[in-house]
C-alpha cells in the first residue's frame, strides 16, 4: 500500500475532497519527522511508538579495498508496533 492508495481509502471512507486529506496526511508525517528530529518520542496508543535509537559505533569491511572502516555510533529512526497491533495482525494475516 503506498501513501496514495492510503489517501483514496480515507478519501472515500470520509467524503472527504483527496487533496484535503493529503495534506493532513503530509502534516502528519512532518509532525512525526519534527519530533523525531528534535529527540521526541512519537507514542499513539492501540497504533506503536516511534521512537530514535542509539546505534553504537561498530567495525565494517570494505571489501574491494580490503581494509577496516570504523562506523561511527548515530540515531536512527525506529517503529516499534503495540502489543494490540501486533496481536492483530498475528491473528488475520494467513501464511
Amino acid at each position: 500500500m503506498t501513501k496514495a492508495d492510503i489517501v483514496q481509502n480515507i478519501a472515500n471512507q470520509t467524503g472527504l475532497d483527496k487533496r484535503d486529506v493529503q495534506k493532513v496526511v503530509e502534516l502528519f508525517m512532518n509532525e512525526v519527522k519534527d519530533s523525531l528530529n528534535h529527540g521526541e518520542n512519537v507514542y499513539l496508543r492501540g497504533f506503536g511508538t516511534f521512537a530514535i535509537k542509539k546505534r553504537a559505533r561498530k567495525k565494517a569491511r570494505n571489501i574491494s579495498k580490503n581494509e577496516t572502516v570504523i562506523v561511527p555510533e548515530r540515531f536512527v529512526p525506529a517503529f516499534k508496533p503495540s502489543k494490540s497491533f501486533v496481536e492483530s495482525v498475528k491473528n488475520n494475516v494467513k501464511p
